[in-house]
């Protein structure tokens, strides 16, 4: 196979770059995690509560400043005495592309997730809360699925270096299954909504992130297939000069088929489908998909090699049957889901 007769794919992830700067003192990396939790909920304490007979005032300028602030230095103090990673400089800043095709995933799954609240009639502060909620679901549920799933042994050996995300590591099951969780969670504190429903206007938005996440893994030439001869492989320059099946341009096609097929069922039933239907289709689709294209990957988990399924294969299976479960048992196909009353 000449690697001349394919695309030979050798972008450099790094969009653009600024030069490394000093900080005046360091900062505590969990202590600007803790001060992002402590922020969240102590705008929710000060924010202005609306009332049924007018709309709520904002919140002064200044009270917002002044809340980060606290919150930054509140969350800095505890780890004054306990060793934590810091940032004593900052640079050199250097923008990637699979970060930009991440923080696209959101911008956009917020812009679907928008549009299916005011189709229901729902405020939007429910759909900024519920967007806290898959965050970080998504963010902890692919680190923790990598970390268990492909490199436990590495990682229980290492447990200081789970928390390191910026190095590497996520796993799509682990987020499907954070992302589950998170949508109950959203539920059981939410009026007005069951899990079904929620997951059924989340699903969506997830698949088009799942489209972005999975170009930056192109840019990155990660994720990549076995050495094939098809015409359309691509020589990845970074790991070698073998055509190789770009897979993470068929998941995120497949993606964009997921997401077609979930509008198709969301008019069919004008803008109200049976409880569960995009849910439970969601699985199916993009979980099969997923089945069939992990044969054109290479094996992540050593300890699989030479087995019949992948891991990422075996974690597909529970997904598919449960989507098949739902739209078997769970959809009323005849009767569009009732809007729900708060």
């Amino acid at each position: 196979m000449n690697p001349q007769n394919y695309l030979n794919w050798n972008v450099d992830p790094v969009v653009f770059s600024i030069p490394e700067f000093n900080l005046p003192f360091s900062i505590s990396i969990y202590g600007l995690i803790l001060a992002a939790v402590l922020a969240y909920f102590g705008y929710q304490a000060i924010k202005p509560k609306s009332t049924s007979k007018k709309q709520p005032e904002s919140l002064p300028e200044w009270k917002v400043w002044a809340l980060f602030l606290v919150s930054f230095i509140v969350g800095q103090i505890p780890f004054i005495f306990i060793n934590s990673p810091s940032i004593g400089s900052i640079g050199p800043i250097e923008p990637r592309w699979y970060g930009l095709m991440f923080a696209f995933a959101f911008i956009s799954g917020y812009a679907i997730g928008f549009k299916l609240f005011k189709d229901a009639g729902k405020p939007q502060e429910e759909l900024d809360r519920l967007l806290i909620y898959v965050l970080v679901a998504t963010i902890v549920g692919a680190r923790l699925g990598h970390v268990f799933f492909y490199e436990a042994e590495f990682y229980l050996r290492n447990i200081h270096l789970i928390p390191q995300v910026w190095t590497g590591g996520l796993a799509s099951h682990g987020a499907a299954i954070g992302i589950i969780i998170a949508m109950y969670l959203y539920a059981k504190r939410t009026a007005g909504v069951t899990f079904m429903w929620v997951a059924d206007r989340v699903v969506p938005g997830v698949a088009i992130g799942g489209m972005f996440i999975r170009i930056g893994n192109f840019f990155n030439s990660e994720i990549i297939g076995v050495p094939t001869d098809l015409p359309w492989a691509v020589v990845f320059e970074k790991v070698d000069m073998l055509p190789r099946h770009p897979s993470m341009l068929y998941e995120s096609i497949l993606c964009i088929i997921v997401l077609v097929s979930l509008f198709a069922i969301y008019n069919k039933y004008d803008k109200n489908p049976p409880e569960g239907s995009l849910f439970g289709a969601f699985l199916v689709i993009l979980f099969s998909g997923r089945f069939l294209i992990e044969f054109t990957k290479e094996t992540l988990a050593d300890f699989l090699e030479g087995a019949t399924f992948d891991m990422g294969q075996l974690l597909s299976i529970p997904f598919v049957l449960i989507g098949a479960w739902i739209l078997w048992k769970k959809v009323n196909w005849k009767k569009a889901g009732a809007p729900l009353k708060r």
